[in-house]
């Protein structure tokens, strides 16, 4: 009952979209009516307000950080296995991948696994998120950058915390951020990805 519970939580917790809230704050066309029509950060910022970017971003990730962490707690309050943190993160993962409240379409779940792997070891998170800034300066691509941080995310936690539980979690949440990333991984394959901060025609 415990655990059911909790991933219901998780997911319905994922589901929340702080792209179309933002959005909606600051008065700014649907995030999934222009650019890549996914309900992101990244996108939200090609609408020109960076504040909104920021919103989203945080609010993305904090989702991420706060379903496991609770998810710790809880686990460790009633005595449950470190399996059930892993379905946790999975779980609030899949609902921003695909949302209830959004019809099940959803963004491409950078920011939320960023605040998922920050949530599960800070030390993980970080390696991930440094990562993802060096590619993303270098480059200017946020799809790029995303794709090198999922790539290596299952190696550092292999470094990090050896086989287990959370690597095989970690690896399903990297698959899905390819997946999720198909259309950019074409345009990156022909040169057309838009990069950061880059405006699109709303």
């Amino acid at each position: 009952m415990e655990i059911g519970l909790m991933l219901l939580v998780a997911y319905l917790l994922g589901s929340i979209s702080f792209a179309v809230i933002a959005s909606w704050l600051f008065k700014l066309p649907d995030p999934r009516t222009y650019g890549s029509k996914n309900p992101g950060a990244t996108n939200v910022l090609r609408s020109g307000k960076k504040v909104a970017a920021v919103l989203t971003l945080l609010g993305d990730a904090g989702k991420g950080w706060l379903a496991v962490i609770l998810a710790k707690y809880f686990s460790f309050a009633w005595e449950l296995g470190s399996e059930v943190i892993a379905g946790v993160a999975l779980a609030v993962f899949l609902g921003h991948l695909f949302p209830i409240f959004l019809d099940f379409k959803g963004g491409k779940g950078v920011a939320t696994s960023a605040g998922v792997l920050l949530g599960l070891d800070l030390w993980l998170g970080g390696a991930v998120m440094l990562t993802w800034a060096l590619v993303a300066i270098i480059w200017r691509v946020s799809s790029l950058a995303a794709l090198v941080a999922a790539l290596l995310a299952p190696i550092y936690a292999y470094i990090l915390f050896g086989p287990g539980i959370n690597v095989w979690a970690i690896t399903m949440i990297s698959l899905l951020l390819f997946w999720r990333h198909k259309p950019n991984i074409i345009n990156l394959a022909a040169g057309r990805e838009t990069r950061i901060g880059e405006k699109s025609k709303l």
